[in-house]
């Protein structure tokens, strides 16, 4: 899985135990079924180092006086609550940092160490903050890096490229009330739904220690059925609950109707591919492969890529049990009590926040309309009242014939995403920011469609995650007036035959707002993932880049610019069958105050004879070798009159 697992050298034929026992812990279990194949081997070697003299004869404080007899300082030799008076050189195993004088260092628990001012010319110190907000800070880092190292892990051990290289995944924390706590700065329109989708599967399924649920159904708040989503509960030895580990992962093949699961004119959820309501991974100390394996074959469409699923799948364990160590670790250390106190105080601190930031806006109704490029309304009224702040989608389109369609997990992560651009002050993306929100969704609305449990009569989704939550952020920025329209759209590309799947979102120009110009050929709002790396891109498919460029003068004129798009252009190797997912091609990209629109996206086949021919934003087909398919994507919009603007940064 071009991975690597380190394991202690005694004797060769002590390798492979050592193997075994490291694959287990990290993935909970081992594929006893599978022969073990030596791909590579590395020794690490490791000798005592050197003791460090008790000074140094001499230190230059960069271009300034020497610094005679300066004493070194071993950082894992401090003692918690010691103070180190400068100038100091303090070493550690990899590096080393100089303490001028004037300065000291203070360590804390865990080592940590705090340098401190303390010359008399040092400016006069600001009143420190609170004990407990202090706490807060500590503990809100803490829970961000559990569900950071939690993405790492997956990234090492997942098999795809659309994990390892585009890391189109997203982890993390949620508190007891199954809300969402922390998260990796992933990819939003995942982040905002987790905490529902966890909450919808709980009511019917329970979680006991050790089991893991898996899902994709959007009527259990799955975004689209790429998407597997991977839920465990965290127990202590004790059986009390901590909190509960999620993560999501876009799986570039999980069946359906073409290559890439993502067919443009699917009607229903069957065709866009493997429905998996909520399936017990692990339950009872087992991991139900063999169950995964028929489900995953034995629907009407199955997947072609049943290896690669599992192994990402695979990697998604991986990544819970480091979660759950690690928060079990942070219990550990300070307490269920007080981890569970941080825990509530970081949602109120976050709905503090938010409460500052609607202050402009008390007692107003604000309201945008915007369209899809097929003439579908997106309409938003917001109430910010004394209490709550009420958004109420009256009038939006009805569900929508073909694949369009998002669920209430979706319109919560846009909602979520957009109040949290509004606080002024950095705070972790949770669920305390609707601690006061009420959402009003018109039923069988292209918003909330009604999910039967018959897959065949739900109805198709994967334009409604990717698109419509894009089009729903520009409507909400629109009411609020924040900034122009940016790109509004993922431009999803796919391609694919029976041996190959390839799944890319493109990035495009960003909306400018008051005193700033939009970026350019970047991704925007609710997407947050890299694209392939060319060398990997045509090493892994039989395909050539021949264009990948900045989309020049695409982005709206303004007194602040909107961002310009991107130019991509492909060539096929082999005949292939590919599908675009996309937005403001018929619609412009909206200016503000005076700003003018941002250029709609396009995109052509040029066949082998020379031929150009325009696509459509939502179409599918097929190329022969040496075709190539050309897409420019949108610009942002423009914000204010240009007359006297400013210059271009």
């Amino acid at each position: 899985q071009e991975s690597s697992l380190e394991v202690p050298f005694s004797t060769p034929e002590a390798v492979l135990p050592a193997f075994r026992q490291r694959y287990r812990h990290l993935f909970g279990h081992y594929p006893e079924e599978g022969v073990p194949e030596v791909e590579s081997l590395k020794l690490l070697a490791a000798a005592p180092r050197r003791e460090a003299p008790g000074q140094t004869e001499g230190v230059r404080q960069g271009e300034g006086e020497r610094v005679e007899g300066c004493p070194l300082i071993q950082w894992d030799e401090l003692e918690p609550g010691q103070i180190v008076p400068g100038p100091c050189l303090l070493l550690n195993y990899t590096s080393s940092a100089y303490v001028e004088a004037g300065w000291e260092l203070a360590c804390r628990s865990g080592r940590d160490l705090v340098l401190r001012r303390v010359a008399e010319e040092a400016a006069p110190e600001r009143e420190a903050p609170p004990a407990e907000a202090v706490e807060l800070e500590l503990f809100t880092r803490r829970f961000e890096s559990i569900a950071e190292e939690m993405g790492a892990q997956l990234q090492r051990t997942a098999f795809s490229t659309n994990v390892k290289e585009r890391l189109d995944f997203s982890c993390a924390l949620l508190d007891p009330r199954a809300e969402l706590l922390v998260n990796a700065p992933h990819i939003p329109v995942h982040l905002g739904s987790l905490g529902i989708c966890a909450r919808l599967v709980l009511q019917r399924f329970p979680l006991r220690p050790g089991d893991v649920i898996l899902t994709n159904h959007p009527a259990f708040g799955g975004s689209h059925l790429p998407d597997l989503t991977l839920l465990s509960a965290v127990h202590t030895p004790q059986g009390e609950l901590v909190g509960y580990v999620i993560n999501r992962a876009h799986h570039a093949e999980i069946g359906g109707r073409r290559p890439g699961s993502m067919p443009p004119d699917a009607r229903t959820l069957e065709e866009e591919g493997v429905v998996i309501p909520p399936f017990y991974l692990v339950q009872g100390g087992r991991v139900r492969w063999q169950e995964l394996r028929r489900l995953l074959l034995e629907a009407r469409y199955p997947t072609r890529a049943l290896e690669a699923n599992l192994a990402d799948i695979n990697a998604a364990l991986a990544a819970l049990r480091s979660g759950s160590e690690k928060l079990l670790q942070l219990v550990d250390r300070h307490g269920l009590g007080r981890v569970h106190h941080y825990m509530a105080a970081l949602k109120e601190s976050a709905a503090g926040a938010l409460e500052q930031a609607l202050e402009p806006y008390r007692g107003r109704e604000l309201s945008a309309e915007e369209r899809l490029d097929d003439g579908s309304p997106l309409r938003v009224r917001i109430h910010v009242g004394p209490e709550k702040v009420r958004f109420d989608f009256t009038g939006t389109a009805p569900r929508h014939p073909f694949n369009l369609n998002a669920n209430l997990a979706i319109v919560n992560s846009v909602v979520i995403y957009v109040l949290r651009l509004l606080c002024r002050r950095p705070v972790p993306l949770n669920e305390g920011l609707m601690q006061r929100v009420e959402l009003h969704l018109p039923e069988d609305s292209l918003l909330h469609p009604r999910f039967p449990e018959d897959p065949a009569r739900c109805p198709a989704v994967v334009g409604g995650n990717t698109e419509v939550s894009q089009r729903l952020v520009d409507t909400l920025l629109k009411a609020f007036g924040l900034a122009a329209c940016s790109q509004g759209t993922m431009n999803n590309f796919l391609f694919g035959n029976e041996r190959y799947s390839y799944y890319e979102t493109i990035g495009g120009g960003v909306g400018a707002g008051e005193g700033f110009h939009g970026r350019s050929a970047v991704h925007q709002h609710m997407t947050n993932t890299r694209i392939t790396d060319p060398e990997e891109l045509e090493f892994r498919f039989p395909v050539r880049l021949r264009a990948f460029s900045i989309r020049k003068g695409s982005g709206g004129a303004g007194k602040w610019r909107g961002g310009d798009g991107i130019v991509r252009e492909l060539e096929f190797l082999e005949a292939m069958e590919f599908t675009l997912l996309t937005q403001h091609r018929v619609e412009s990209p909206y200016g503000l105050q005076g700003g003018s629109p941002g250029k709609v996206g396009a995109q052509y086949l040029l066949t082998p004879d020379g031929r150009t021919r325009p696509l459509k934003g939502i179409e599918g087909g097929t190329v022969e070798p040496g075709a190539r398919i050309r897409i420019e994507t949108p610009g942002g919009g423009g914000y204010g009159l240009p007359e006297g603007g400013a210059e271009e940064s």
